[in-house]
């Protein structure tokens, strides 16, 4: 089987680039061959000129499609897995498949196909407009990239994308990785035969034995795990620490530019952790808070610490109520606060730090969660009965 795996990387390395490079790695060690095609945004913004580039490009990029051209002639692929496309490679490629007949997957990693912005948020809120109205004015309106000419551009190459049906007529399948985009995706208007539940996985195949070795931040912390940005909700959790001192918060992620917060006395930036030791930071850590003010896409943070059989605090919105239920029991594999509000989240936090026995049943329910849903060979089974099905019948 051959894959040309497309995608176009963000301008800083994110969690949809780290799922890209796993199944890129692991589909060659299951004697895939996958040639890529990616282009990347970074510096793109730092310029005018780069600026200027990605806004056009968005809509209709010519080295995108010149690119494709040479890939499907060159290395004939049996299927053509789209990631992100914007702005360097951009939806005018995929006539080119359909032309050539070659079957096209997109996995669906965000809400960007009815959300230019693809995160579903405004003014730190969700906000469903531009599915609600058909259109994409609103991003406009509301300056939702709070940048006039990116919001402008954002907007633009959605309307042209979906009003070509780059999409709906030359993708066969949209793999989305829960079931809250597959029916957000049915009700933007995209078929439902041709809407595909692939979860994703976790680096873990089965949950590591605790390690020994402690680290600098000690144990029995609340821990973040993730950039911090704003659509993260890493500032409500600040606000959460400045109101408890007694309680020790760690955060495991890089910074974003223009973060001006006052860093709490009992809050650790331990910075990006790489695999050995943001494992040993979920075992030392007491449970997960995931305030994030957006939907997400697929937290994969959730399943982390699921598989270290750690619970979590997350948001009661998207597709965190059914990621942390067990299918069986229908119990939750944590707490779901009230989204974007702040007095919600310190309850929740509060009550679990003081209640260890609970801390501890809840982790159990998340990790018995995690291994009849997200183990690595039950979704990369599923991956491989899928694309043989699609080979078959092309």
């Amino acid at each position: 089987m051959k894959i040309l795996m497309v995608h176009n990387d963000y301008g800083k390395y994110s969690g949809e680039e780290a799922v890209v490079d796993r199944m890129i790695a692991d589909g060659r060690r299951a004697g895939i061959e996958i040639e890529t095609l990616r282009r990347t945004s970074k510096f793109s913004r730092e310029n005018f000129w780069g600026r200027i580039k990605g806004f056009f490009a968005g809509i209709y990029s010519f080295s995108g499609r010149r690119m494709m051209r040479e890939a499907l002639k060159t290395f004939k692929p049996d299927i053509v897995h789209i990631h992100n496309l914007y702005p360097f490679i951009s939806p005018a490629v995929l006539p080119l498949c359909h032309k050539a007949g070659v079957p096209v997957i997109m996995t669906v990693h965000n809400y960007r196909l009815m959300c230019p912005t693809g995160l579903f948020l405004r003014d730190g809120k969700p906000c469903e407009n531009c599915l609600r109205n058909g259109n994409e004015r609103d991003c406009i309106r509301f300056n939702c990239e709070h940048d006039r000419f990116r919001s402008l551009g954002y907007a633009l190459r959605n309307m042209v994308a979906r009003r070509s049906r780059a999409y709906l007529d030359n993708v066969d399948y949209f793999c989305c990785l829960t079931e809250f985009q597959c029916q957000k995706l049915i009700e933007a208007g995209f078929p439902s035969n041709k809407i595909k539940l692939m979860n994703s996985y976790v680096k873990y195949e089965e949950p590591e034995e605790p390690n020994a070795e402690t680290e600098s931040w000690g144990k029995g912390f609340v821990g973040y795990v993730g950039r911090l940005s704003y659509e993260k909700g890493y500032d409500m959790l600040f606000e959460v620490a400045r109101r408890h001192p007694e309680i020790d918060f760690c955060f495991a992620g890089t910074i974003r530019e223009g973060m001006n917060e006052t860093i709490p006395q009992n809050v650790k930036l331990c910075g990006l952790l790489q695999t050995d030791r943001i494992a040993r930071f979920y075992e030392n850590a007491a449970f997960i808070v995931i305030p994030s003010r957006c939907y997400e896409g697929f937290p994969i943070v959730l399943l982390e610490a699921s598989s270290h059989g750690r619970c979590c605090v997350a948001p009661n919105h998207g597709a965190f109520p059914d990621l942390m239920t067990d299918p069986d029991s229908h119990e939750v594999g944590g707490r779901l606060f009230k989204p974007c509000d702040i007095d919600s989240l310190e309850q929740n936090i509060v009550s679990l730090w003081n209640n260890k026995e609970l801390v501890s049943k809840l982790g159990t329910v998340a990790e018995q969660n995690y291994l009849k849903r997200f183990l690595k060979r039950i979704i990369t089974h599923d991956w491989d009965v899928f694309l043989k099905e699609i080979v078959n019948h092309s």
